[in-house]
This record gives structure tokens, C-alpha cells and sequence, in this order.
């Protein structure tokens, strides 16, 4: 039994010791902490056994966890993910891996030097059921080379504190990470080209059209919509030389009535991928008790999306097209974007 301490007890951190408590086997959650104290004793309460630790410091050190899950604040993931390599223990991290491409690199730079696999990043899409049929689909060759994916990200609303930027840092970067892992090449450059503005996003500048080039010639776009009203929609298709391949429908339901066909629509990200998130946690479980190390993806998967959301940041900013340029990969993680 993989024996874990959850940072973080906030909506995706209760989310997950949920599905680690009443969803997955061969796991059980052993510490909480979170910055508020009382919601992670709250949390606790409903756990058998659970150990309320002061910090995310004093977590890991605990001689009771295996391994560490990172639900907590952007800014905070460094600290933990760093804490976590020095100990020793496996640890999953939601998205941020961390808020600048430096503090990712610095993590990089930390599993190289202990010498193995420690970190996965959760970048769920990897795990969606359509996406990796979608996946299946072009590694058959069967569309020819791939040309273009057109891509859509659409939310209802968002939050007051969304800002312009959080189009690409925080929407966005889903795709960032899944054409990278779709294609098996990194993104080469960015630019973002902006349509007429939204009247339901304010002052936000809504919708973005995203437009990556990958290093093999295609051109992804992703569409931003976050201020769209009729739900949560997810969109993706490949166009290859032979064909083409897209996502299927969100709904498992069709609803013919008063002479209208409806397809309901999900409501957020929790609706349209909780069975992902399951898939996700229970792989990362099974990797740790099996092979001992992560084979989702990587601190390195982590900083590439860093620094192509901020070449989006810049393109976005400047109106011009950025280039994206990494430092050279770790032989650790060879392959690694196609995994």
C-alpha cells in the first residue's frame, strides 16, 4: 500500500484524496497540511489516521509517507518538489510544475543530481480517454504526416482574478503540454494573434487564437474562449496528409425532444475529465508500487511547458512571433516528450 501526504486541501486537493480514498486501490493518504490549518484538520477528520502536519516541510519528513502529492499554491510547488527529490520520495505535482522556467529548470537540475525519476507533473489530457485515442490514431501513420491540429479551449467564465496572461499560463498551457506529447517534438515558436474582443470578458482580452509551430513543420492553433457562457468544451483534430482524426463527441448522452436534439454541454474541467484525473492518479500509483519510479509526465515535460508559455506571454505582448528555446536535455529524460 502506497502510503501518501497530500500539500495542499484546497478544491483539487480534497479532489484527489477523494478519488485516492474512495476510487483507486493500493493507496491510501496518511498526512494532509495546508496553509489554512483548520480545513486541514477538517480534511483529516474524515480520513482514518491521517496526521496533520504544520508545513508541507514537516510532511515529507514524515517517516509515515512514501510519497508526496502537490495540491498547494503555484508559487509554493518549488519549495515542496525540491523537499520531496531531497528526501528521496516520489512526489506528483498538479500544473504549475513551478511559476518561472528557472525554478522548473532548478528542479530538472535536482532529479539529474539525484540520478532517477522522482516528479510527475499532472498534466491530465495525457490521460483522457479520447485524447489517447486521438494519439492511437495518428502513431498508426495512418493520417500520413501530420500538418495541422486545430484546437479549441473553451470555459464558461472565469474568475474575477484571471488575467490576460492566464490565457496562455494557465488555459492554454493543457495544450502547450499535449501537442508536444502528441506529436513527440517539441514546440519550435509561438504567436498569438488577437480577434475582436468578447463583451462577456470586461476588460479581458477574449478570445486568443494561439498558434504554435512544432518542430516538425505542423502548426497547432488553439482557440481561447474563456468567457463563452454555454459550458465547458473541449476541441481537437488532426488534419494529416491522408485524413483526418478528431476528438468525439463530450457527451455520452443525445437528447431528442420537442422537436430539438441536445447534447449537453459539460459544466467545467472537473465534469469533462474526472474520469482522467482517476486514470492519472491510479497509473502514477501503480508506476510508484511496480516500477518504483513515475512514467507520466516529467519535471523536464514540466519546464518545456514553462518556457513555451512564456514565449505565448511574449508573443501575446509583442504581436510578433518568439521562438522557443530550451537548454539541452538530461539524457534522464530522453524520449521523454513522446512517452
Amino acid at each position: 500500500m502506497l502510503r501518501v501526504g497530500v500539500i495542499g486541501t484546497g478544491m483539487i486537493g480534497r479532489d484527489h484524496i477523494r478519488r485516492m480514498t474512495r476510487v483507486l486501490a493500493g493507496v491510501e493518504v496518511t498526512a494532509v497540511t495546508d496553509v489554512d490549518t483548520a480545513t486541514a484538520r477538517q480534511v483529516a477528520a474524515g480520513l482514518s489516521g491521517a496526521t496533520v502536519h504544520a508545513s508541507g516541510t514537516d510532511l515529507i519528513a514524515d517517516p509515515a509517507v512514501d510519497a508526496v502529492v502537490v495540491c498547494s499554491w503555484g508559487p509554493t510547488h518549488e519549495q515542496y518538489v525540491l523537499g520531496s527529490i531531497a528526501a528521496g520520495k516520489p512526489v506528483f505535482c498538479e500544473k504549475p510544475l513551478a511559476t518561472t522556467q528557472q525554478a522548473c529548470l532548478r528542479i530538472v537540475e535536482a532529479e539529474v543530481g539525484y540520478g532517477g525519476r522522482l516528479v510527475q507533473v499532472g498534466y491530465m489530457r495525457r490521460y483522457d480517454e479520447a485524447y489517447r485515442a486521438l494519439k492511437a490514431v495518428v502513431d498508426t501513420g495512418e493520417l500520413g504526416a501530420p500538418l495541422l491540429m486545430h484546437c479549441a479551449h473553451r470555459n464558461a467564465a472565469v474568475p474575477g482574478f484571471y488575467e490576460k496572461e492566464s490565457a496562455i499560463t494557465d488555459t492554454a498551457v493543457h495544450e502547450i503540454d499535449m501537442v508536444r506529447w502528441m506529436f513527440g517534438e517539441e514546440v519550435a515558436a509561438a504567436r498569438v494573434l488577437v480577434p475582436r474582443r468578447s463583451r462577456n470578458g470586461g476588460d479581458l482580452q477574449d478570445p486568443l487564437l494561439l498558434i504554435l509551430e512544432m518542430a516538425g513543420g505542423a502548426l497547432v492553433d488553439v482557440e481561447i474562449s474563456v468567457n463563452i457562457r454555454y459550458g465547458y468544451d473541449i476541441r481537437g483534430e488532426v488534419v494529416g496528409e491522408n485524413g483526418t482524426a478528431a476528438l468525439g463527441e463530450l457527451s455520452p448522452v443525445t437528447v431528442r425532444r420537442n422537436q430539438q436534439v441536445v447534447t449537453p454541454v459539460p459544466a467545467d474541467w472537473r465534469e469533462r475529465f474526472l474520469r482522467a484525473y482517476d486514470v492519472e492518479l491510479q497509473e502514477w500509483v501503480d508506476a510508484i508500487t511496480g516500477a518504483g519510479v513515475p512514467l507520466g509526465p516529467s519535471a523536464w515535460d514540466g519546464y518545456a511547458a514553462a518556457v513555451v508559455s512564456d514565449a505565448g506571454v511574449a508573443a501575446l505582448r509583442s504581436g510578433e512571433r518568439v521562438g522557443v528555446t530550451l537548454a539541452d536535455r538530461p539524457k534522464l529524460y530522453t524520449a521523454e516528450v513522446a512517452a
